[in-house]
């Protein structure tokens, strides 16, 4: 049976999403669930990007094994030498360099003509392929450019050493029937590209982007690029889970198979909403909540007497069957670290030391930590660095029909302790106001989502916020059974990611596929 291969850009593609900014510990700790996944390769980042996406994909390179790792580079030399230094030191190394075909991109954007694309393709990807045994190349909107010249820069590729060639709908216009043909007439016109493996990778502004994923596997594609969750630029890529349980329960129609761990599903679906502070939805395909529930007493009837009734796979297949893991006051620190590891968390060192500090805050008010709150705790340590500014405590006086009153703490490695105090509609809102007092940064709330991590009177709280700074949105989460205290971490951690500088808006990093 023919092999797909499942090329993962969560942490590429997926973290250009508006608000996204992971730290170097989180791609890191997300890198290490896919690779427990068994995606076939990692898209790691941008290394030319900054230093923070550089010291990602090396570390990502040198610590994780089994997925090939990759790193995303234009066709510029330094960019593939930059690739290359941080892709270097994996076992199973990937340098992947692109390039926008379509004339919109050529004349618009690149500011250039066929000629010279055409020639530097080939030179790139000879360069590329005299450092790393194994490139990719890909053309930037291809599903909008000529099939005549897309052919030709193909050809060129190929010609130069290209070991996967990867056609990028950018901006997810081409529909499934449309796709199939076009990749048939690709291949026809290039016959050197069934020596190759030819990719897809689809973005979901129509709504297609696994429907033309799977058009592109019925017609040849060995590779399919996708993102956890589907996150992504604008409407996101094709989901990862989607996709591969499509393949996996259709076999019989597809006639592929994957190499992915299914029963890993859930849980990387999990980690990465909890990085990223982007919620599944609950109607979500395969991840969401509502994916495996019934209320019409119909189908609930046929559920009872027989799953296959209503459902085409089980929750056990993505590995939803539920965990045995509650810990108490009592439990110690080697507990929680086999506890987190369980659920695909690494933590060790300063993190585990946070992590269990954080544990016991909440086990002295709860009677059990469950699973999912582990997860929260991890999830919410992880991502921690030096030199942040850190919510030491807060006081807020609220009353019906007056303002509320809030007053901080924070502190700064570096910088030292601030206080301040400011007055808000609402104690979240003062809160709020008191932050940016202290942290001398003005930020504007344009998302606040709140929601209990397990169910009871003591569950803890989960905030997400969205904040603007200097036009740029950043994305912040924080948990604590007081739901003020979560909103209140929540807002730091958004501030934090802005003061660190890490921000991947798409207006300023290079546009890629």
């Amino acid at each position: 049976m023919r092999r797909v291969e499942i090329f993962d850009t969560t942490l590429r593609d997926g973290e250009q999403s508006p608000g996204i900014s992971l730290s170097v510990e989180e791609k890191v700790e997300v890198a290490r669930q896919l690779a427990r996944l068994k995606v076939d390769v990692i898209e790691a980042g941008f290394p030319i990007t900054s230093e923070g996406d550089f010291e990602s994909v090396s570390r990502i390179a040198a610590e994780v094994k089994g997925p090939r790792i990759a790193g995303l580079a234009r066709l510029h030399g330094e960019d593939i030498r930059r690739a290359w230094e941080a892709v270097q030191w994996s076992d199973r190394p990937r340098i992947h360099t692109f390039v926008g075909t379509s004339d919109l991109h050529i004349e618009h954007q690149m500011r250039s003509n066929q000629g010279d694309i055409l020639k530097r393709a080939g030179e790139a990807v000879a360069f590329a392929k005299g450092l790393c045994p194994n490139v990719e190349f890909s053309p930037m909107d291809a599903t909008r450019t000529d099939i005549g010249f897309l052919s030709e820069v193909v050809a060129a590729a190929v010609e130069a050493g290209a070991d996967v060639v990867n056609i990028a709908d950018t901006v997810g216009y081409t529909t499934p029937v449309e796709f199939s043909a076009f990749l048939q007439e690709l291949q026809n016109r290039v016959p050197k590209l069934k020596e190759r493996t030819l990719s897809v990778h689809c973005h979901d502004d129509l709504g297609m982007a696994v429907a033309n994923s799977l058009a592109g596997v019925e017609v040849g594609a060995g590779q399919i690029e996708v993102a956890v969750n589907g996150i992504g630029e604008r409407a996101g890529n094709a989901s990862l889970e989607e996709v591969v349980m499509a393949l996996a329960t259709r076999g019989d129609f597809y006639g592929v198979e994957v190499g992915v761990e299914t029963k890993q599903l859930a849980n990387t679906s999990r980690m990465v909403s909890n990085m990223t502070g982007y919620e599944v939805p609950p109607n979500k395909a395969i991840v969401g909540r509502n994916a495996f529930l019934h209320e019409s007493g119909i189908h609930q009837d046929g559920v009872l007497k027989d799953r296959r009734t209503f459902e085409i796979m089980t929750k056990e297949d993505i590995g939803l069957e539920g965990t045995n893991i509650f810990l108490g006051k009592h439990s110690g620190r080697h507990a929680l670290k086999d506890a987190l590891e369980e659920l695909g968390y690494v933590v060790e060192g300063e993190v585990l030391k946070r992590a269990f500090v954080r544990f016991k805050e909440i086990a002295d008010h709860k009677k059990t930590v469950t699973a999912a709150d582990l997860e929260a705790i991890a999830a919410d340590e992880v991502g921690s660095f030096e030199g942040k500014f850190v919510l030491d405590s807060f006081r807020v006086v609220a009353a019906t029909g007056r303002q509320s009153r809030a007053a901080v703490t924070i502190s700064h490695a570096e910088q030292g302790t601030f206080e301040a105090e400011a007055e808000g509609e609402g104690p979240v809102d003062a809160v709020f106001r008191a932050v940016d007092a202290a942290t001398n940064m003005k930020g504007r709330l344009t998302d606040f989502r709140i929601d209990a991590v397990t169910g009871g009177k003591d569950a803890l709280g989960e905030v997400r916020v969205s904040v603007e700074f200097e036009g740029n949105e950043y994305a912040g989460r924080g948990l604590s059974q007081d739901v003020v205290e979560a909103a209140a971490r929540a807002y730091v951690r958004a501030a934090n990611v802005y003061s660190a500088g890490r921000v991947k808006s798409p207006w300023e990093a290079p546009v890629a596929p």
